[in-house]
């Protein structure tokens, strides 16, 4: 039965995060894992994957947060390479140009992760000259992309085993004979769904519980919602979950939508330069840090984030290129 299980993340390294993302406090923590995950998931839209590998990508992704510090990469670099390692592994992989123009678009001003307005978000078409990506900027990008990944291998231990909770709810609804009341195949979209949203729980729900319990939730959840009749006894037990893990868990998955409201209320806002915020960078939450008085070990955390040598050097080659083209 070990296909259908994951490696749970331990009590010692969830106590050990604070330390290991120090002084970084535990909203904006919440708020980088929040961002990233989002991030990956659209990707995974973009570059026409199917669900499970954006939800594999993002269970990745938190369990080398696990052992990496937060802020020891930006964050969708991160996001980036793990999507590429998981596609590449999968039956469908996507090639490292489709990948860095995908996320070039995805960072631009033309991206729809910006908040949108709510009369017609679609009525400025995109800017392209927003999202290009020089010869020289894709050789950057995809030499950080490599770099990263094999950070993320060693992390993980080369383990990429990920079991989804998706296939265990379709079988427990058939199991539960939900599919033979008119309701049922809204159920198991809802169902779906909720397990989908608690892919971007800042709570890790993915790395704390095992597939089973997260089905259980998602199909609890799902058929209150659309008022459809369970079995009266305690049928959650038949699944191996317990009352107290699944009360957790639908709280949980219910208390994503405030998590959400209130990430969009604090970075989703236009900044002094007039543009939109839709995801976040290590320079803006070292930024914040600064703002409440904190600073990262070694004088860094005064949000300027220091240009290596190689992307100086491929800075300094585009705007020659563009004073030359002019």
């Amino acid at each position: 039965m070990s296909h259908l299980t994951n490696p749970l993340a331990t009590p010692a390294q969830l106590y050990a995060l604070n330390t290991l993302n120090s002084p970084l406090p535990p909203d904006l923590q919440n708020s980088i894992r929040f961002y990233t995950a989002r991030l990956t998931q659209a990707a995974g839209l973009l570059l026409r994957l199917s669900q499970d590998i954006a939800a594999q990508a993002n269970i990745l992704l938190y369990r080398y947060w696990l052992v990496d510090p937060l802020l020891a990469w930006e964050f969708s670099d991160v996001s980036a390479s793990v999507l590429y390692l998981t596609a590449k592994i999968s039956a469908s992989p996507r090639s490292l140009r489709s990948i860095t123009n995908v996320y070039a678009y995805l960072l631009s001003p033309s991206s729809h992760l910006l908040p949108q307005p709510q009369t017609n978000p679609f009525a400025t078409p995109p800017d392209p000259e927003s999202y290009y990506l020089s010869e020289t900027s894709y050789i950057n990008f995809r030499n950080r992309l490599l770099n990263i990944e094999g950070q993320i291998l060693n992390a993980l231990g080369f383990n990429t085993h990920v079991a989804l909770p998706h296939p265990l709810a379709i079988t427990y609804l058939q199991t539960l004979d939900v599919f033979s009341s008119s309701a049922g195949k809204i159920v198991a979209k809802r169902t779906v769904e909720y397990l989908n949203t608690a892919l971007l729980s800042p709570q890790m729900l993915y790395l704390t519980h095992q597939p089973n319990a997260l089905a259980t939730a998602a199909i609890y959840l799902s058929a209150r919602e659309e008022g459809v009749k369970l079995p009266e006894t305690e049928w959650w037990e038949v699944f191996d979950v317990e009352r107290e893990e699944l009360g957790f868990l639908v709280v949980g998955v219910m208390s994503l939508e405030g998590v959400v409201r209130k990430e969009r209320e604090r970075w989703e806002h236009v900044d002094g330069e007039g543009k939109a915020v839709g995801m976040i960078t290590r320079e803006m939450v070292r930024e914040e840090m600064g703002r409440l008085g904190l600073n990262e070990g070694g004088g860094v955390g005064n949000g300027v984030v220091e240009e290596d040598e190689e992307a100086q050097m491929a800075r300094l080659l585009d705007e020659k290129v563009a004073a030359v083209s002019a």
